[in-house]
């Protein structure tokens, strides 16, 4: 689910603060020499941590990195090959630097990741605490990587398993199928630098131990190498209607309605793909609006009818406010199948 809770990582620009998440440079330092860069006016508050938040693969994510000076890291695989992208504020104003190939196509797309093509004046809340959670979060956008496969990817990792061990398998792999990410080095955990994901060919490529190794089962490896190898079809979607996209996606044996509203969510910025199948989103939902913890998808999606258009910022505004409800069995048990 993206962005089910408030990130600790947060830049808002505009009536905003600036928290310190993890090691890396310092504040005030100066941009590493090399980079192209771009400086882009907003027209309304960006909260960087909130905005971006959803494009991270947990805490140790290989392509993803904050910094004490308020800065959002991440590599990709852009249609012109590997690059790196900083994005930082300047009072109302945001700066970005990039390195690589496709330095110039992320710093080109980079209004459109923080959410240009997102109107939220169109959204009403309906709800009280979904009316509080909105006034909270002025700077909360939907962000548009305009990427497919870097979000798929990861979202089919996260099939029919714990949060935990699809960040694994997704570290795993970037890191061992994956390359260094150009420009400078950004040191996270263990002061292991950015990675630039494998490109599709790669990931068509891995063999059937390394899956195993990397904890991810047959059904779930399948699935993504038959989307790799349809990869530039399924990058089309990036600038499909959403009905259009979700069945070019949903195309691929494996993909489901699941897999491609997360993956929607993210590549295309749409405001209205609401996770279903989702085996804690209904029961967050209706407990948030209704009390009702045992909620179904029908039960979810009838009360996120009044948000047409916009359930899935409804659905992120309710995640974003933590009222989850009270845990009453143990956690899904962690199981790793690299290990049998």
């Amino acid at each position: 689910m993206a962005g089910r809770f408030d990130p600790l990582n947060r830049t808002t620009v505009r009536g905003g603060r600036t928290a310190l998440p993890e090691a890396g440079t310092t504040a005030g330092a100066k941009p590493p020499a090399g980079a192209k860069a771009r400086r882009w006016t907003p027209t309304g508050p960006i909260d960087l941590g909130i905005t971006l938040g959803p494009l991270r693969r947990g805490p140790a994510d290989p392509t993803f990195r904050t910094t004490p000076d308020g800065s959002v890291w991440r590599a990709s695989q852009t249609p012109q090959g590997p690059a790196t992208l900083r994005v930082s504020r300047t009072g109302a104003e945001i700066d970005a630097e990039a390195w690589g190939p496709g330095a110039d196509w992320l710093l080109e797309q980079l209004p459109a990741l923080l959410g240009s093509g997102d109107d939220p004046s169109v959204f009403v809340p309906r709800h009280r605490l979904v009316h509080a959670s909105h006034r909270r979060r002025p700077g909360l956008r939907l962000t548009r990587t305009g990427l497919v496969l870097e979000s798929l990817i990861p979202v089919i990792l996260e099939q029919k398993v714990t949060s935990d061990e699809a960040y694994r398998s997704w570290r795993r792999l970037v890191r061992q199928y994956g390359e260094p990410a150009p420009g400078p080095h950004v040191p996270g955990r263990y002061g292991i630098g950015l990675y630039v994901m494998p490109t599709a060919r790669a990931w068509a490529m891995i063999p059937s131990w390394d899956w195993h190794k990397a904890g991810v089962d047959a059904k779930r490896s399948g699935t993504i190498v038959r989307a790799a190898r349809v990869a530039d079809r399924l990058e089309e979607a990036a600038a499909m209607e959403s009905a259009a996209a979700a069945a070019r996606l949903e195309a691929v044996p494996g993909i489901g309605p699941w897999t491609s509203a997360e993956t929607l969510q993210r590549s295309n910025g749409d405001p209205d793909a609401v996770t279903t199948g989702d085996l804690h989103l209904p029961g967050i939902i209706g407990y948030a609006l209704a009390g009702d913890r045992d909620a179904d998808d029908a039960a979810m999606l009838e009360l996120l009818a009044p948000y047409a258009g916009q359930r899935h910022r409804a659905a992120r505004l309710i995640l974003l406010a933590g009222h989850a409800p009270p845990r009453r069995v143990p956690r899904m048990p962690r199981s790793d199948i690299g290990l049998l």
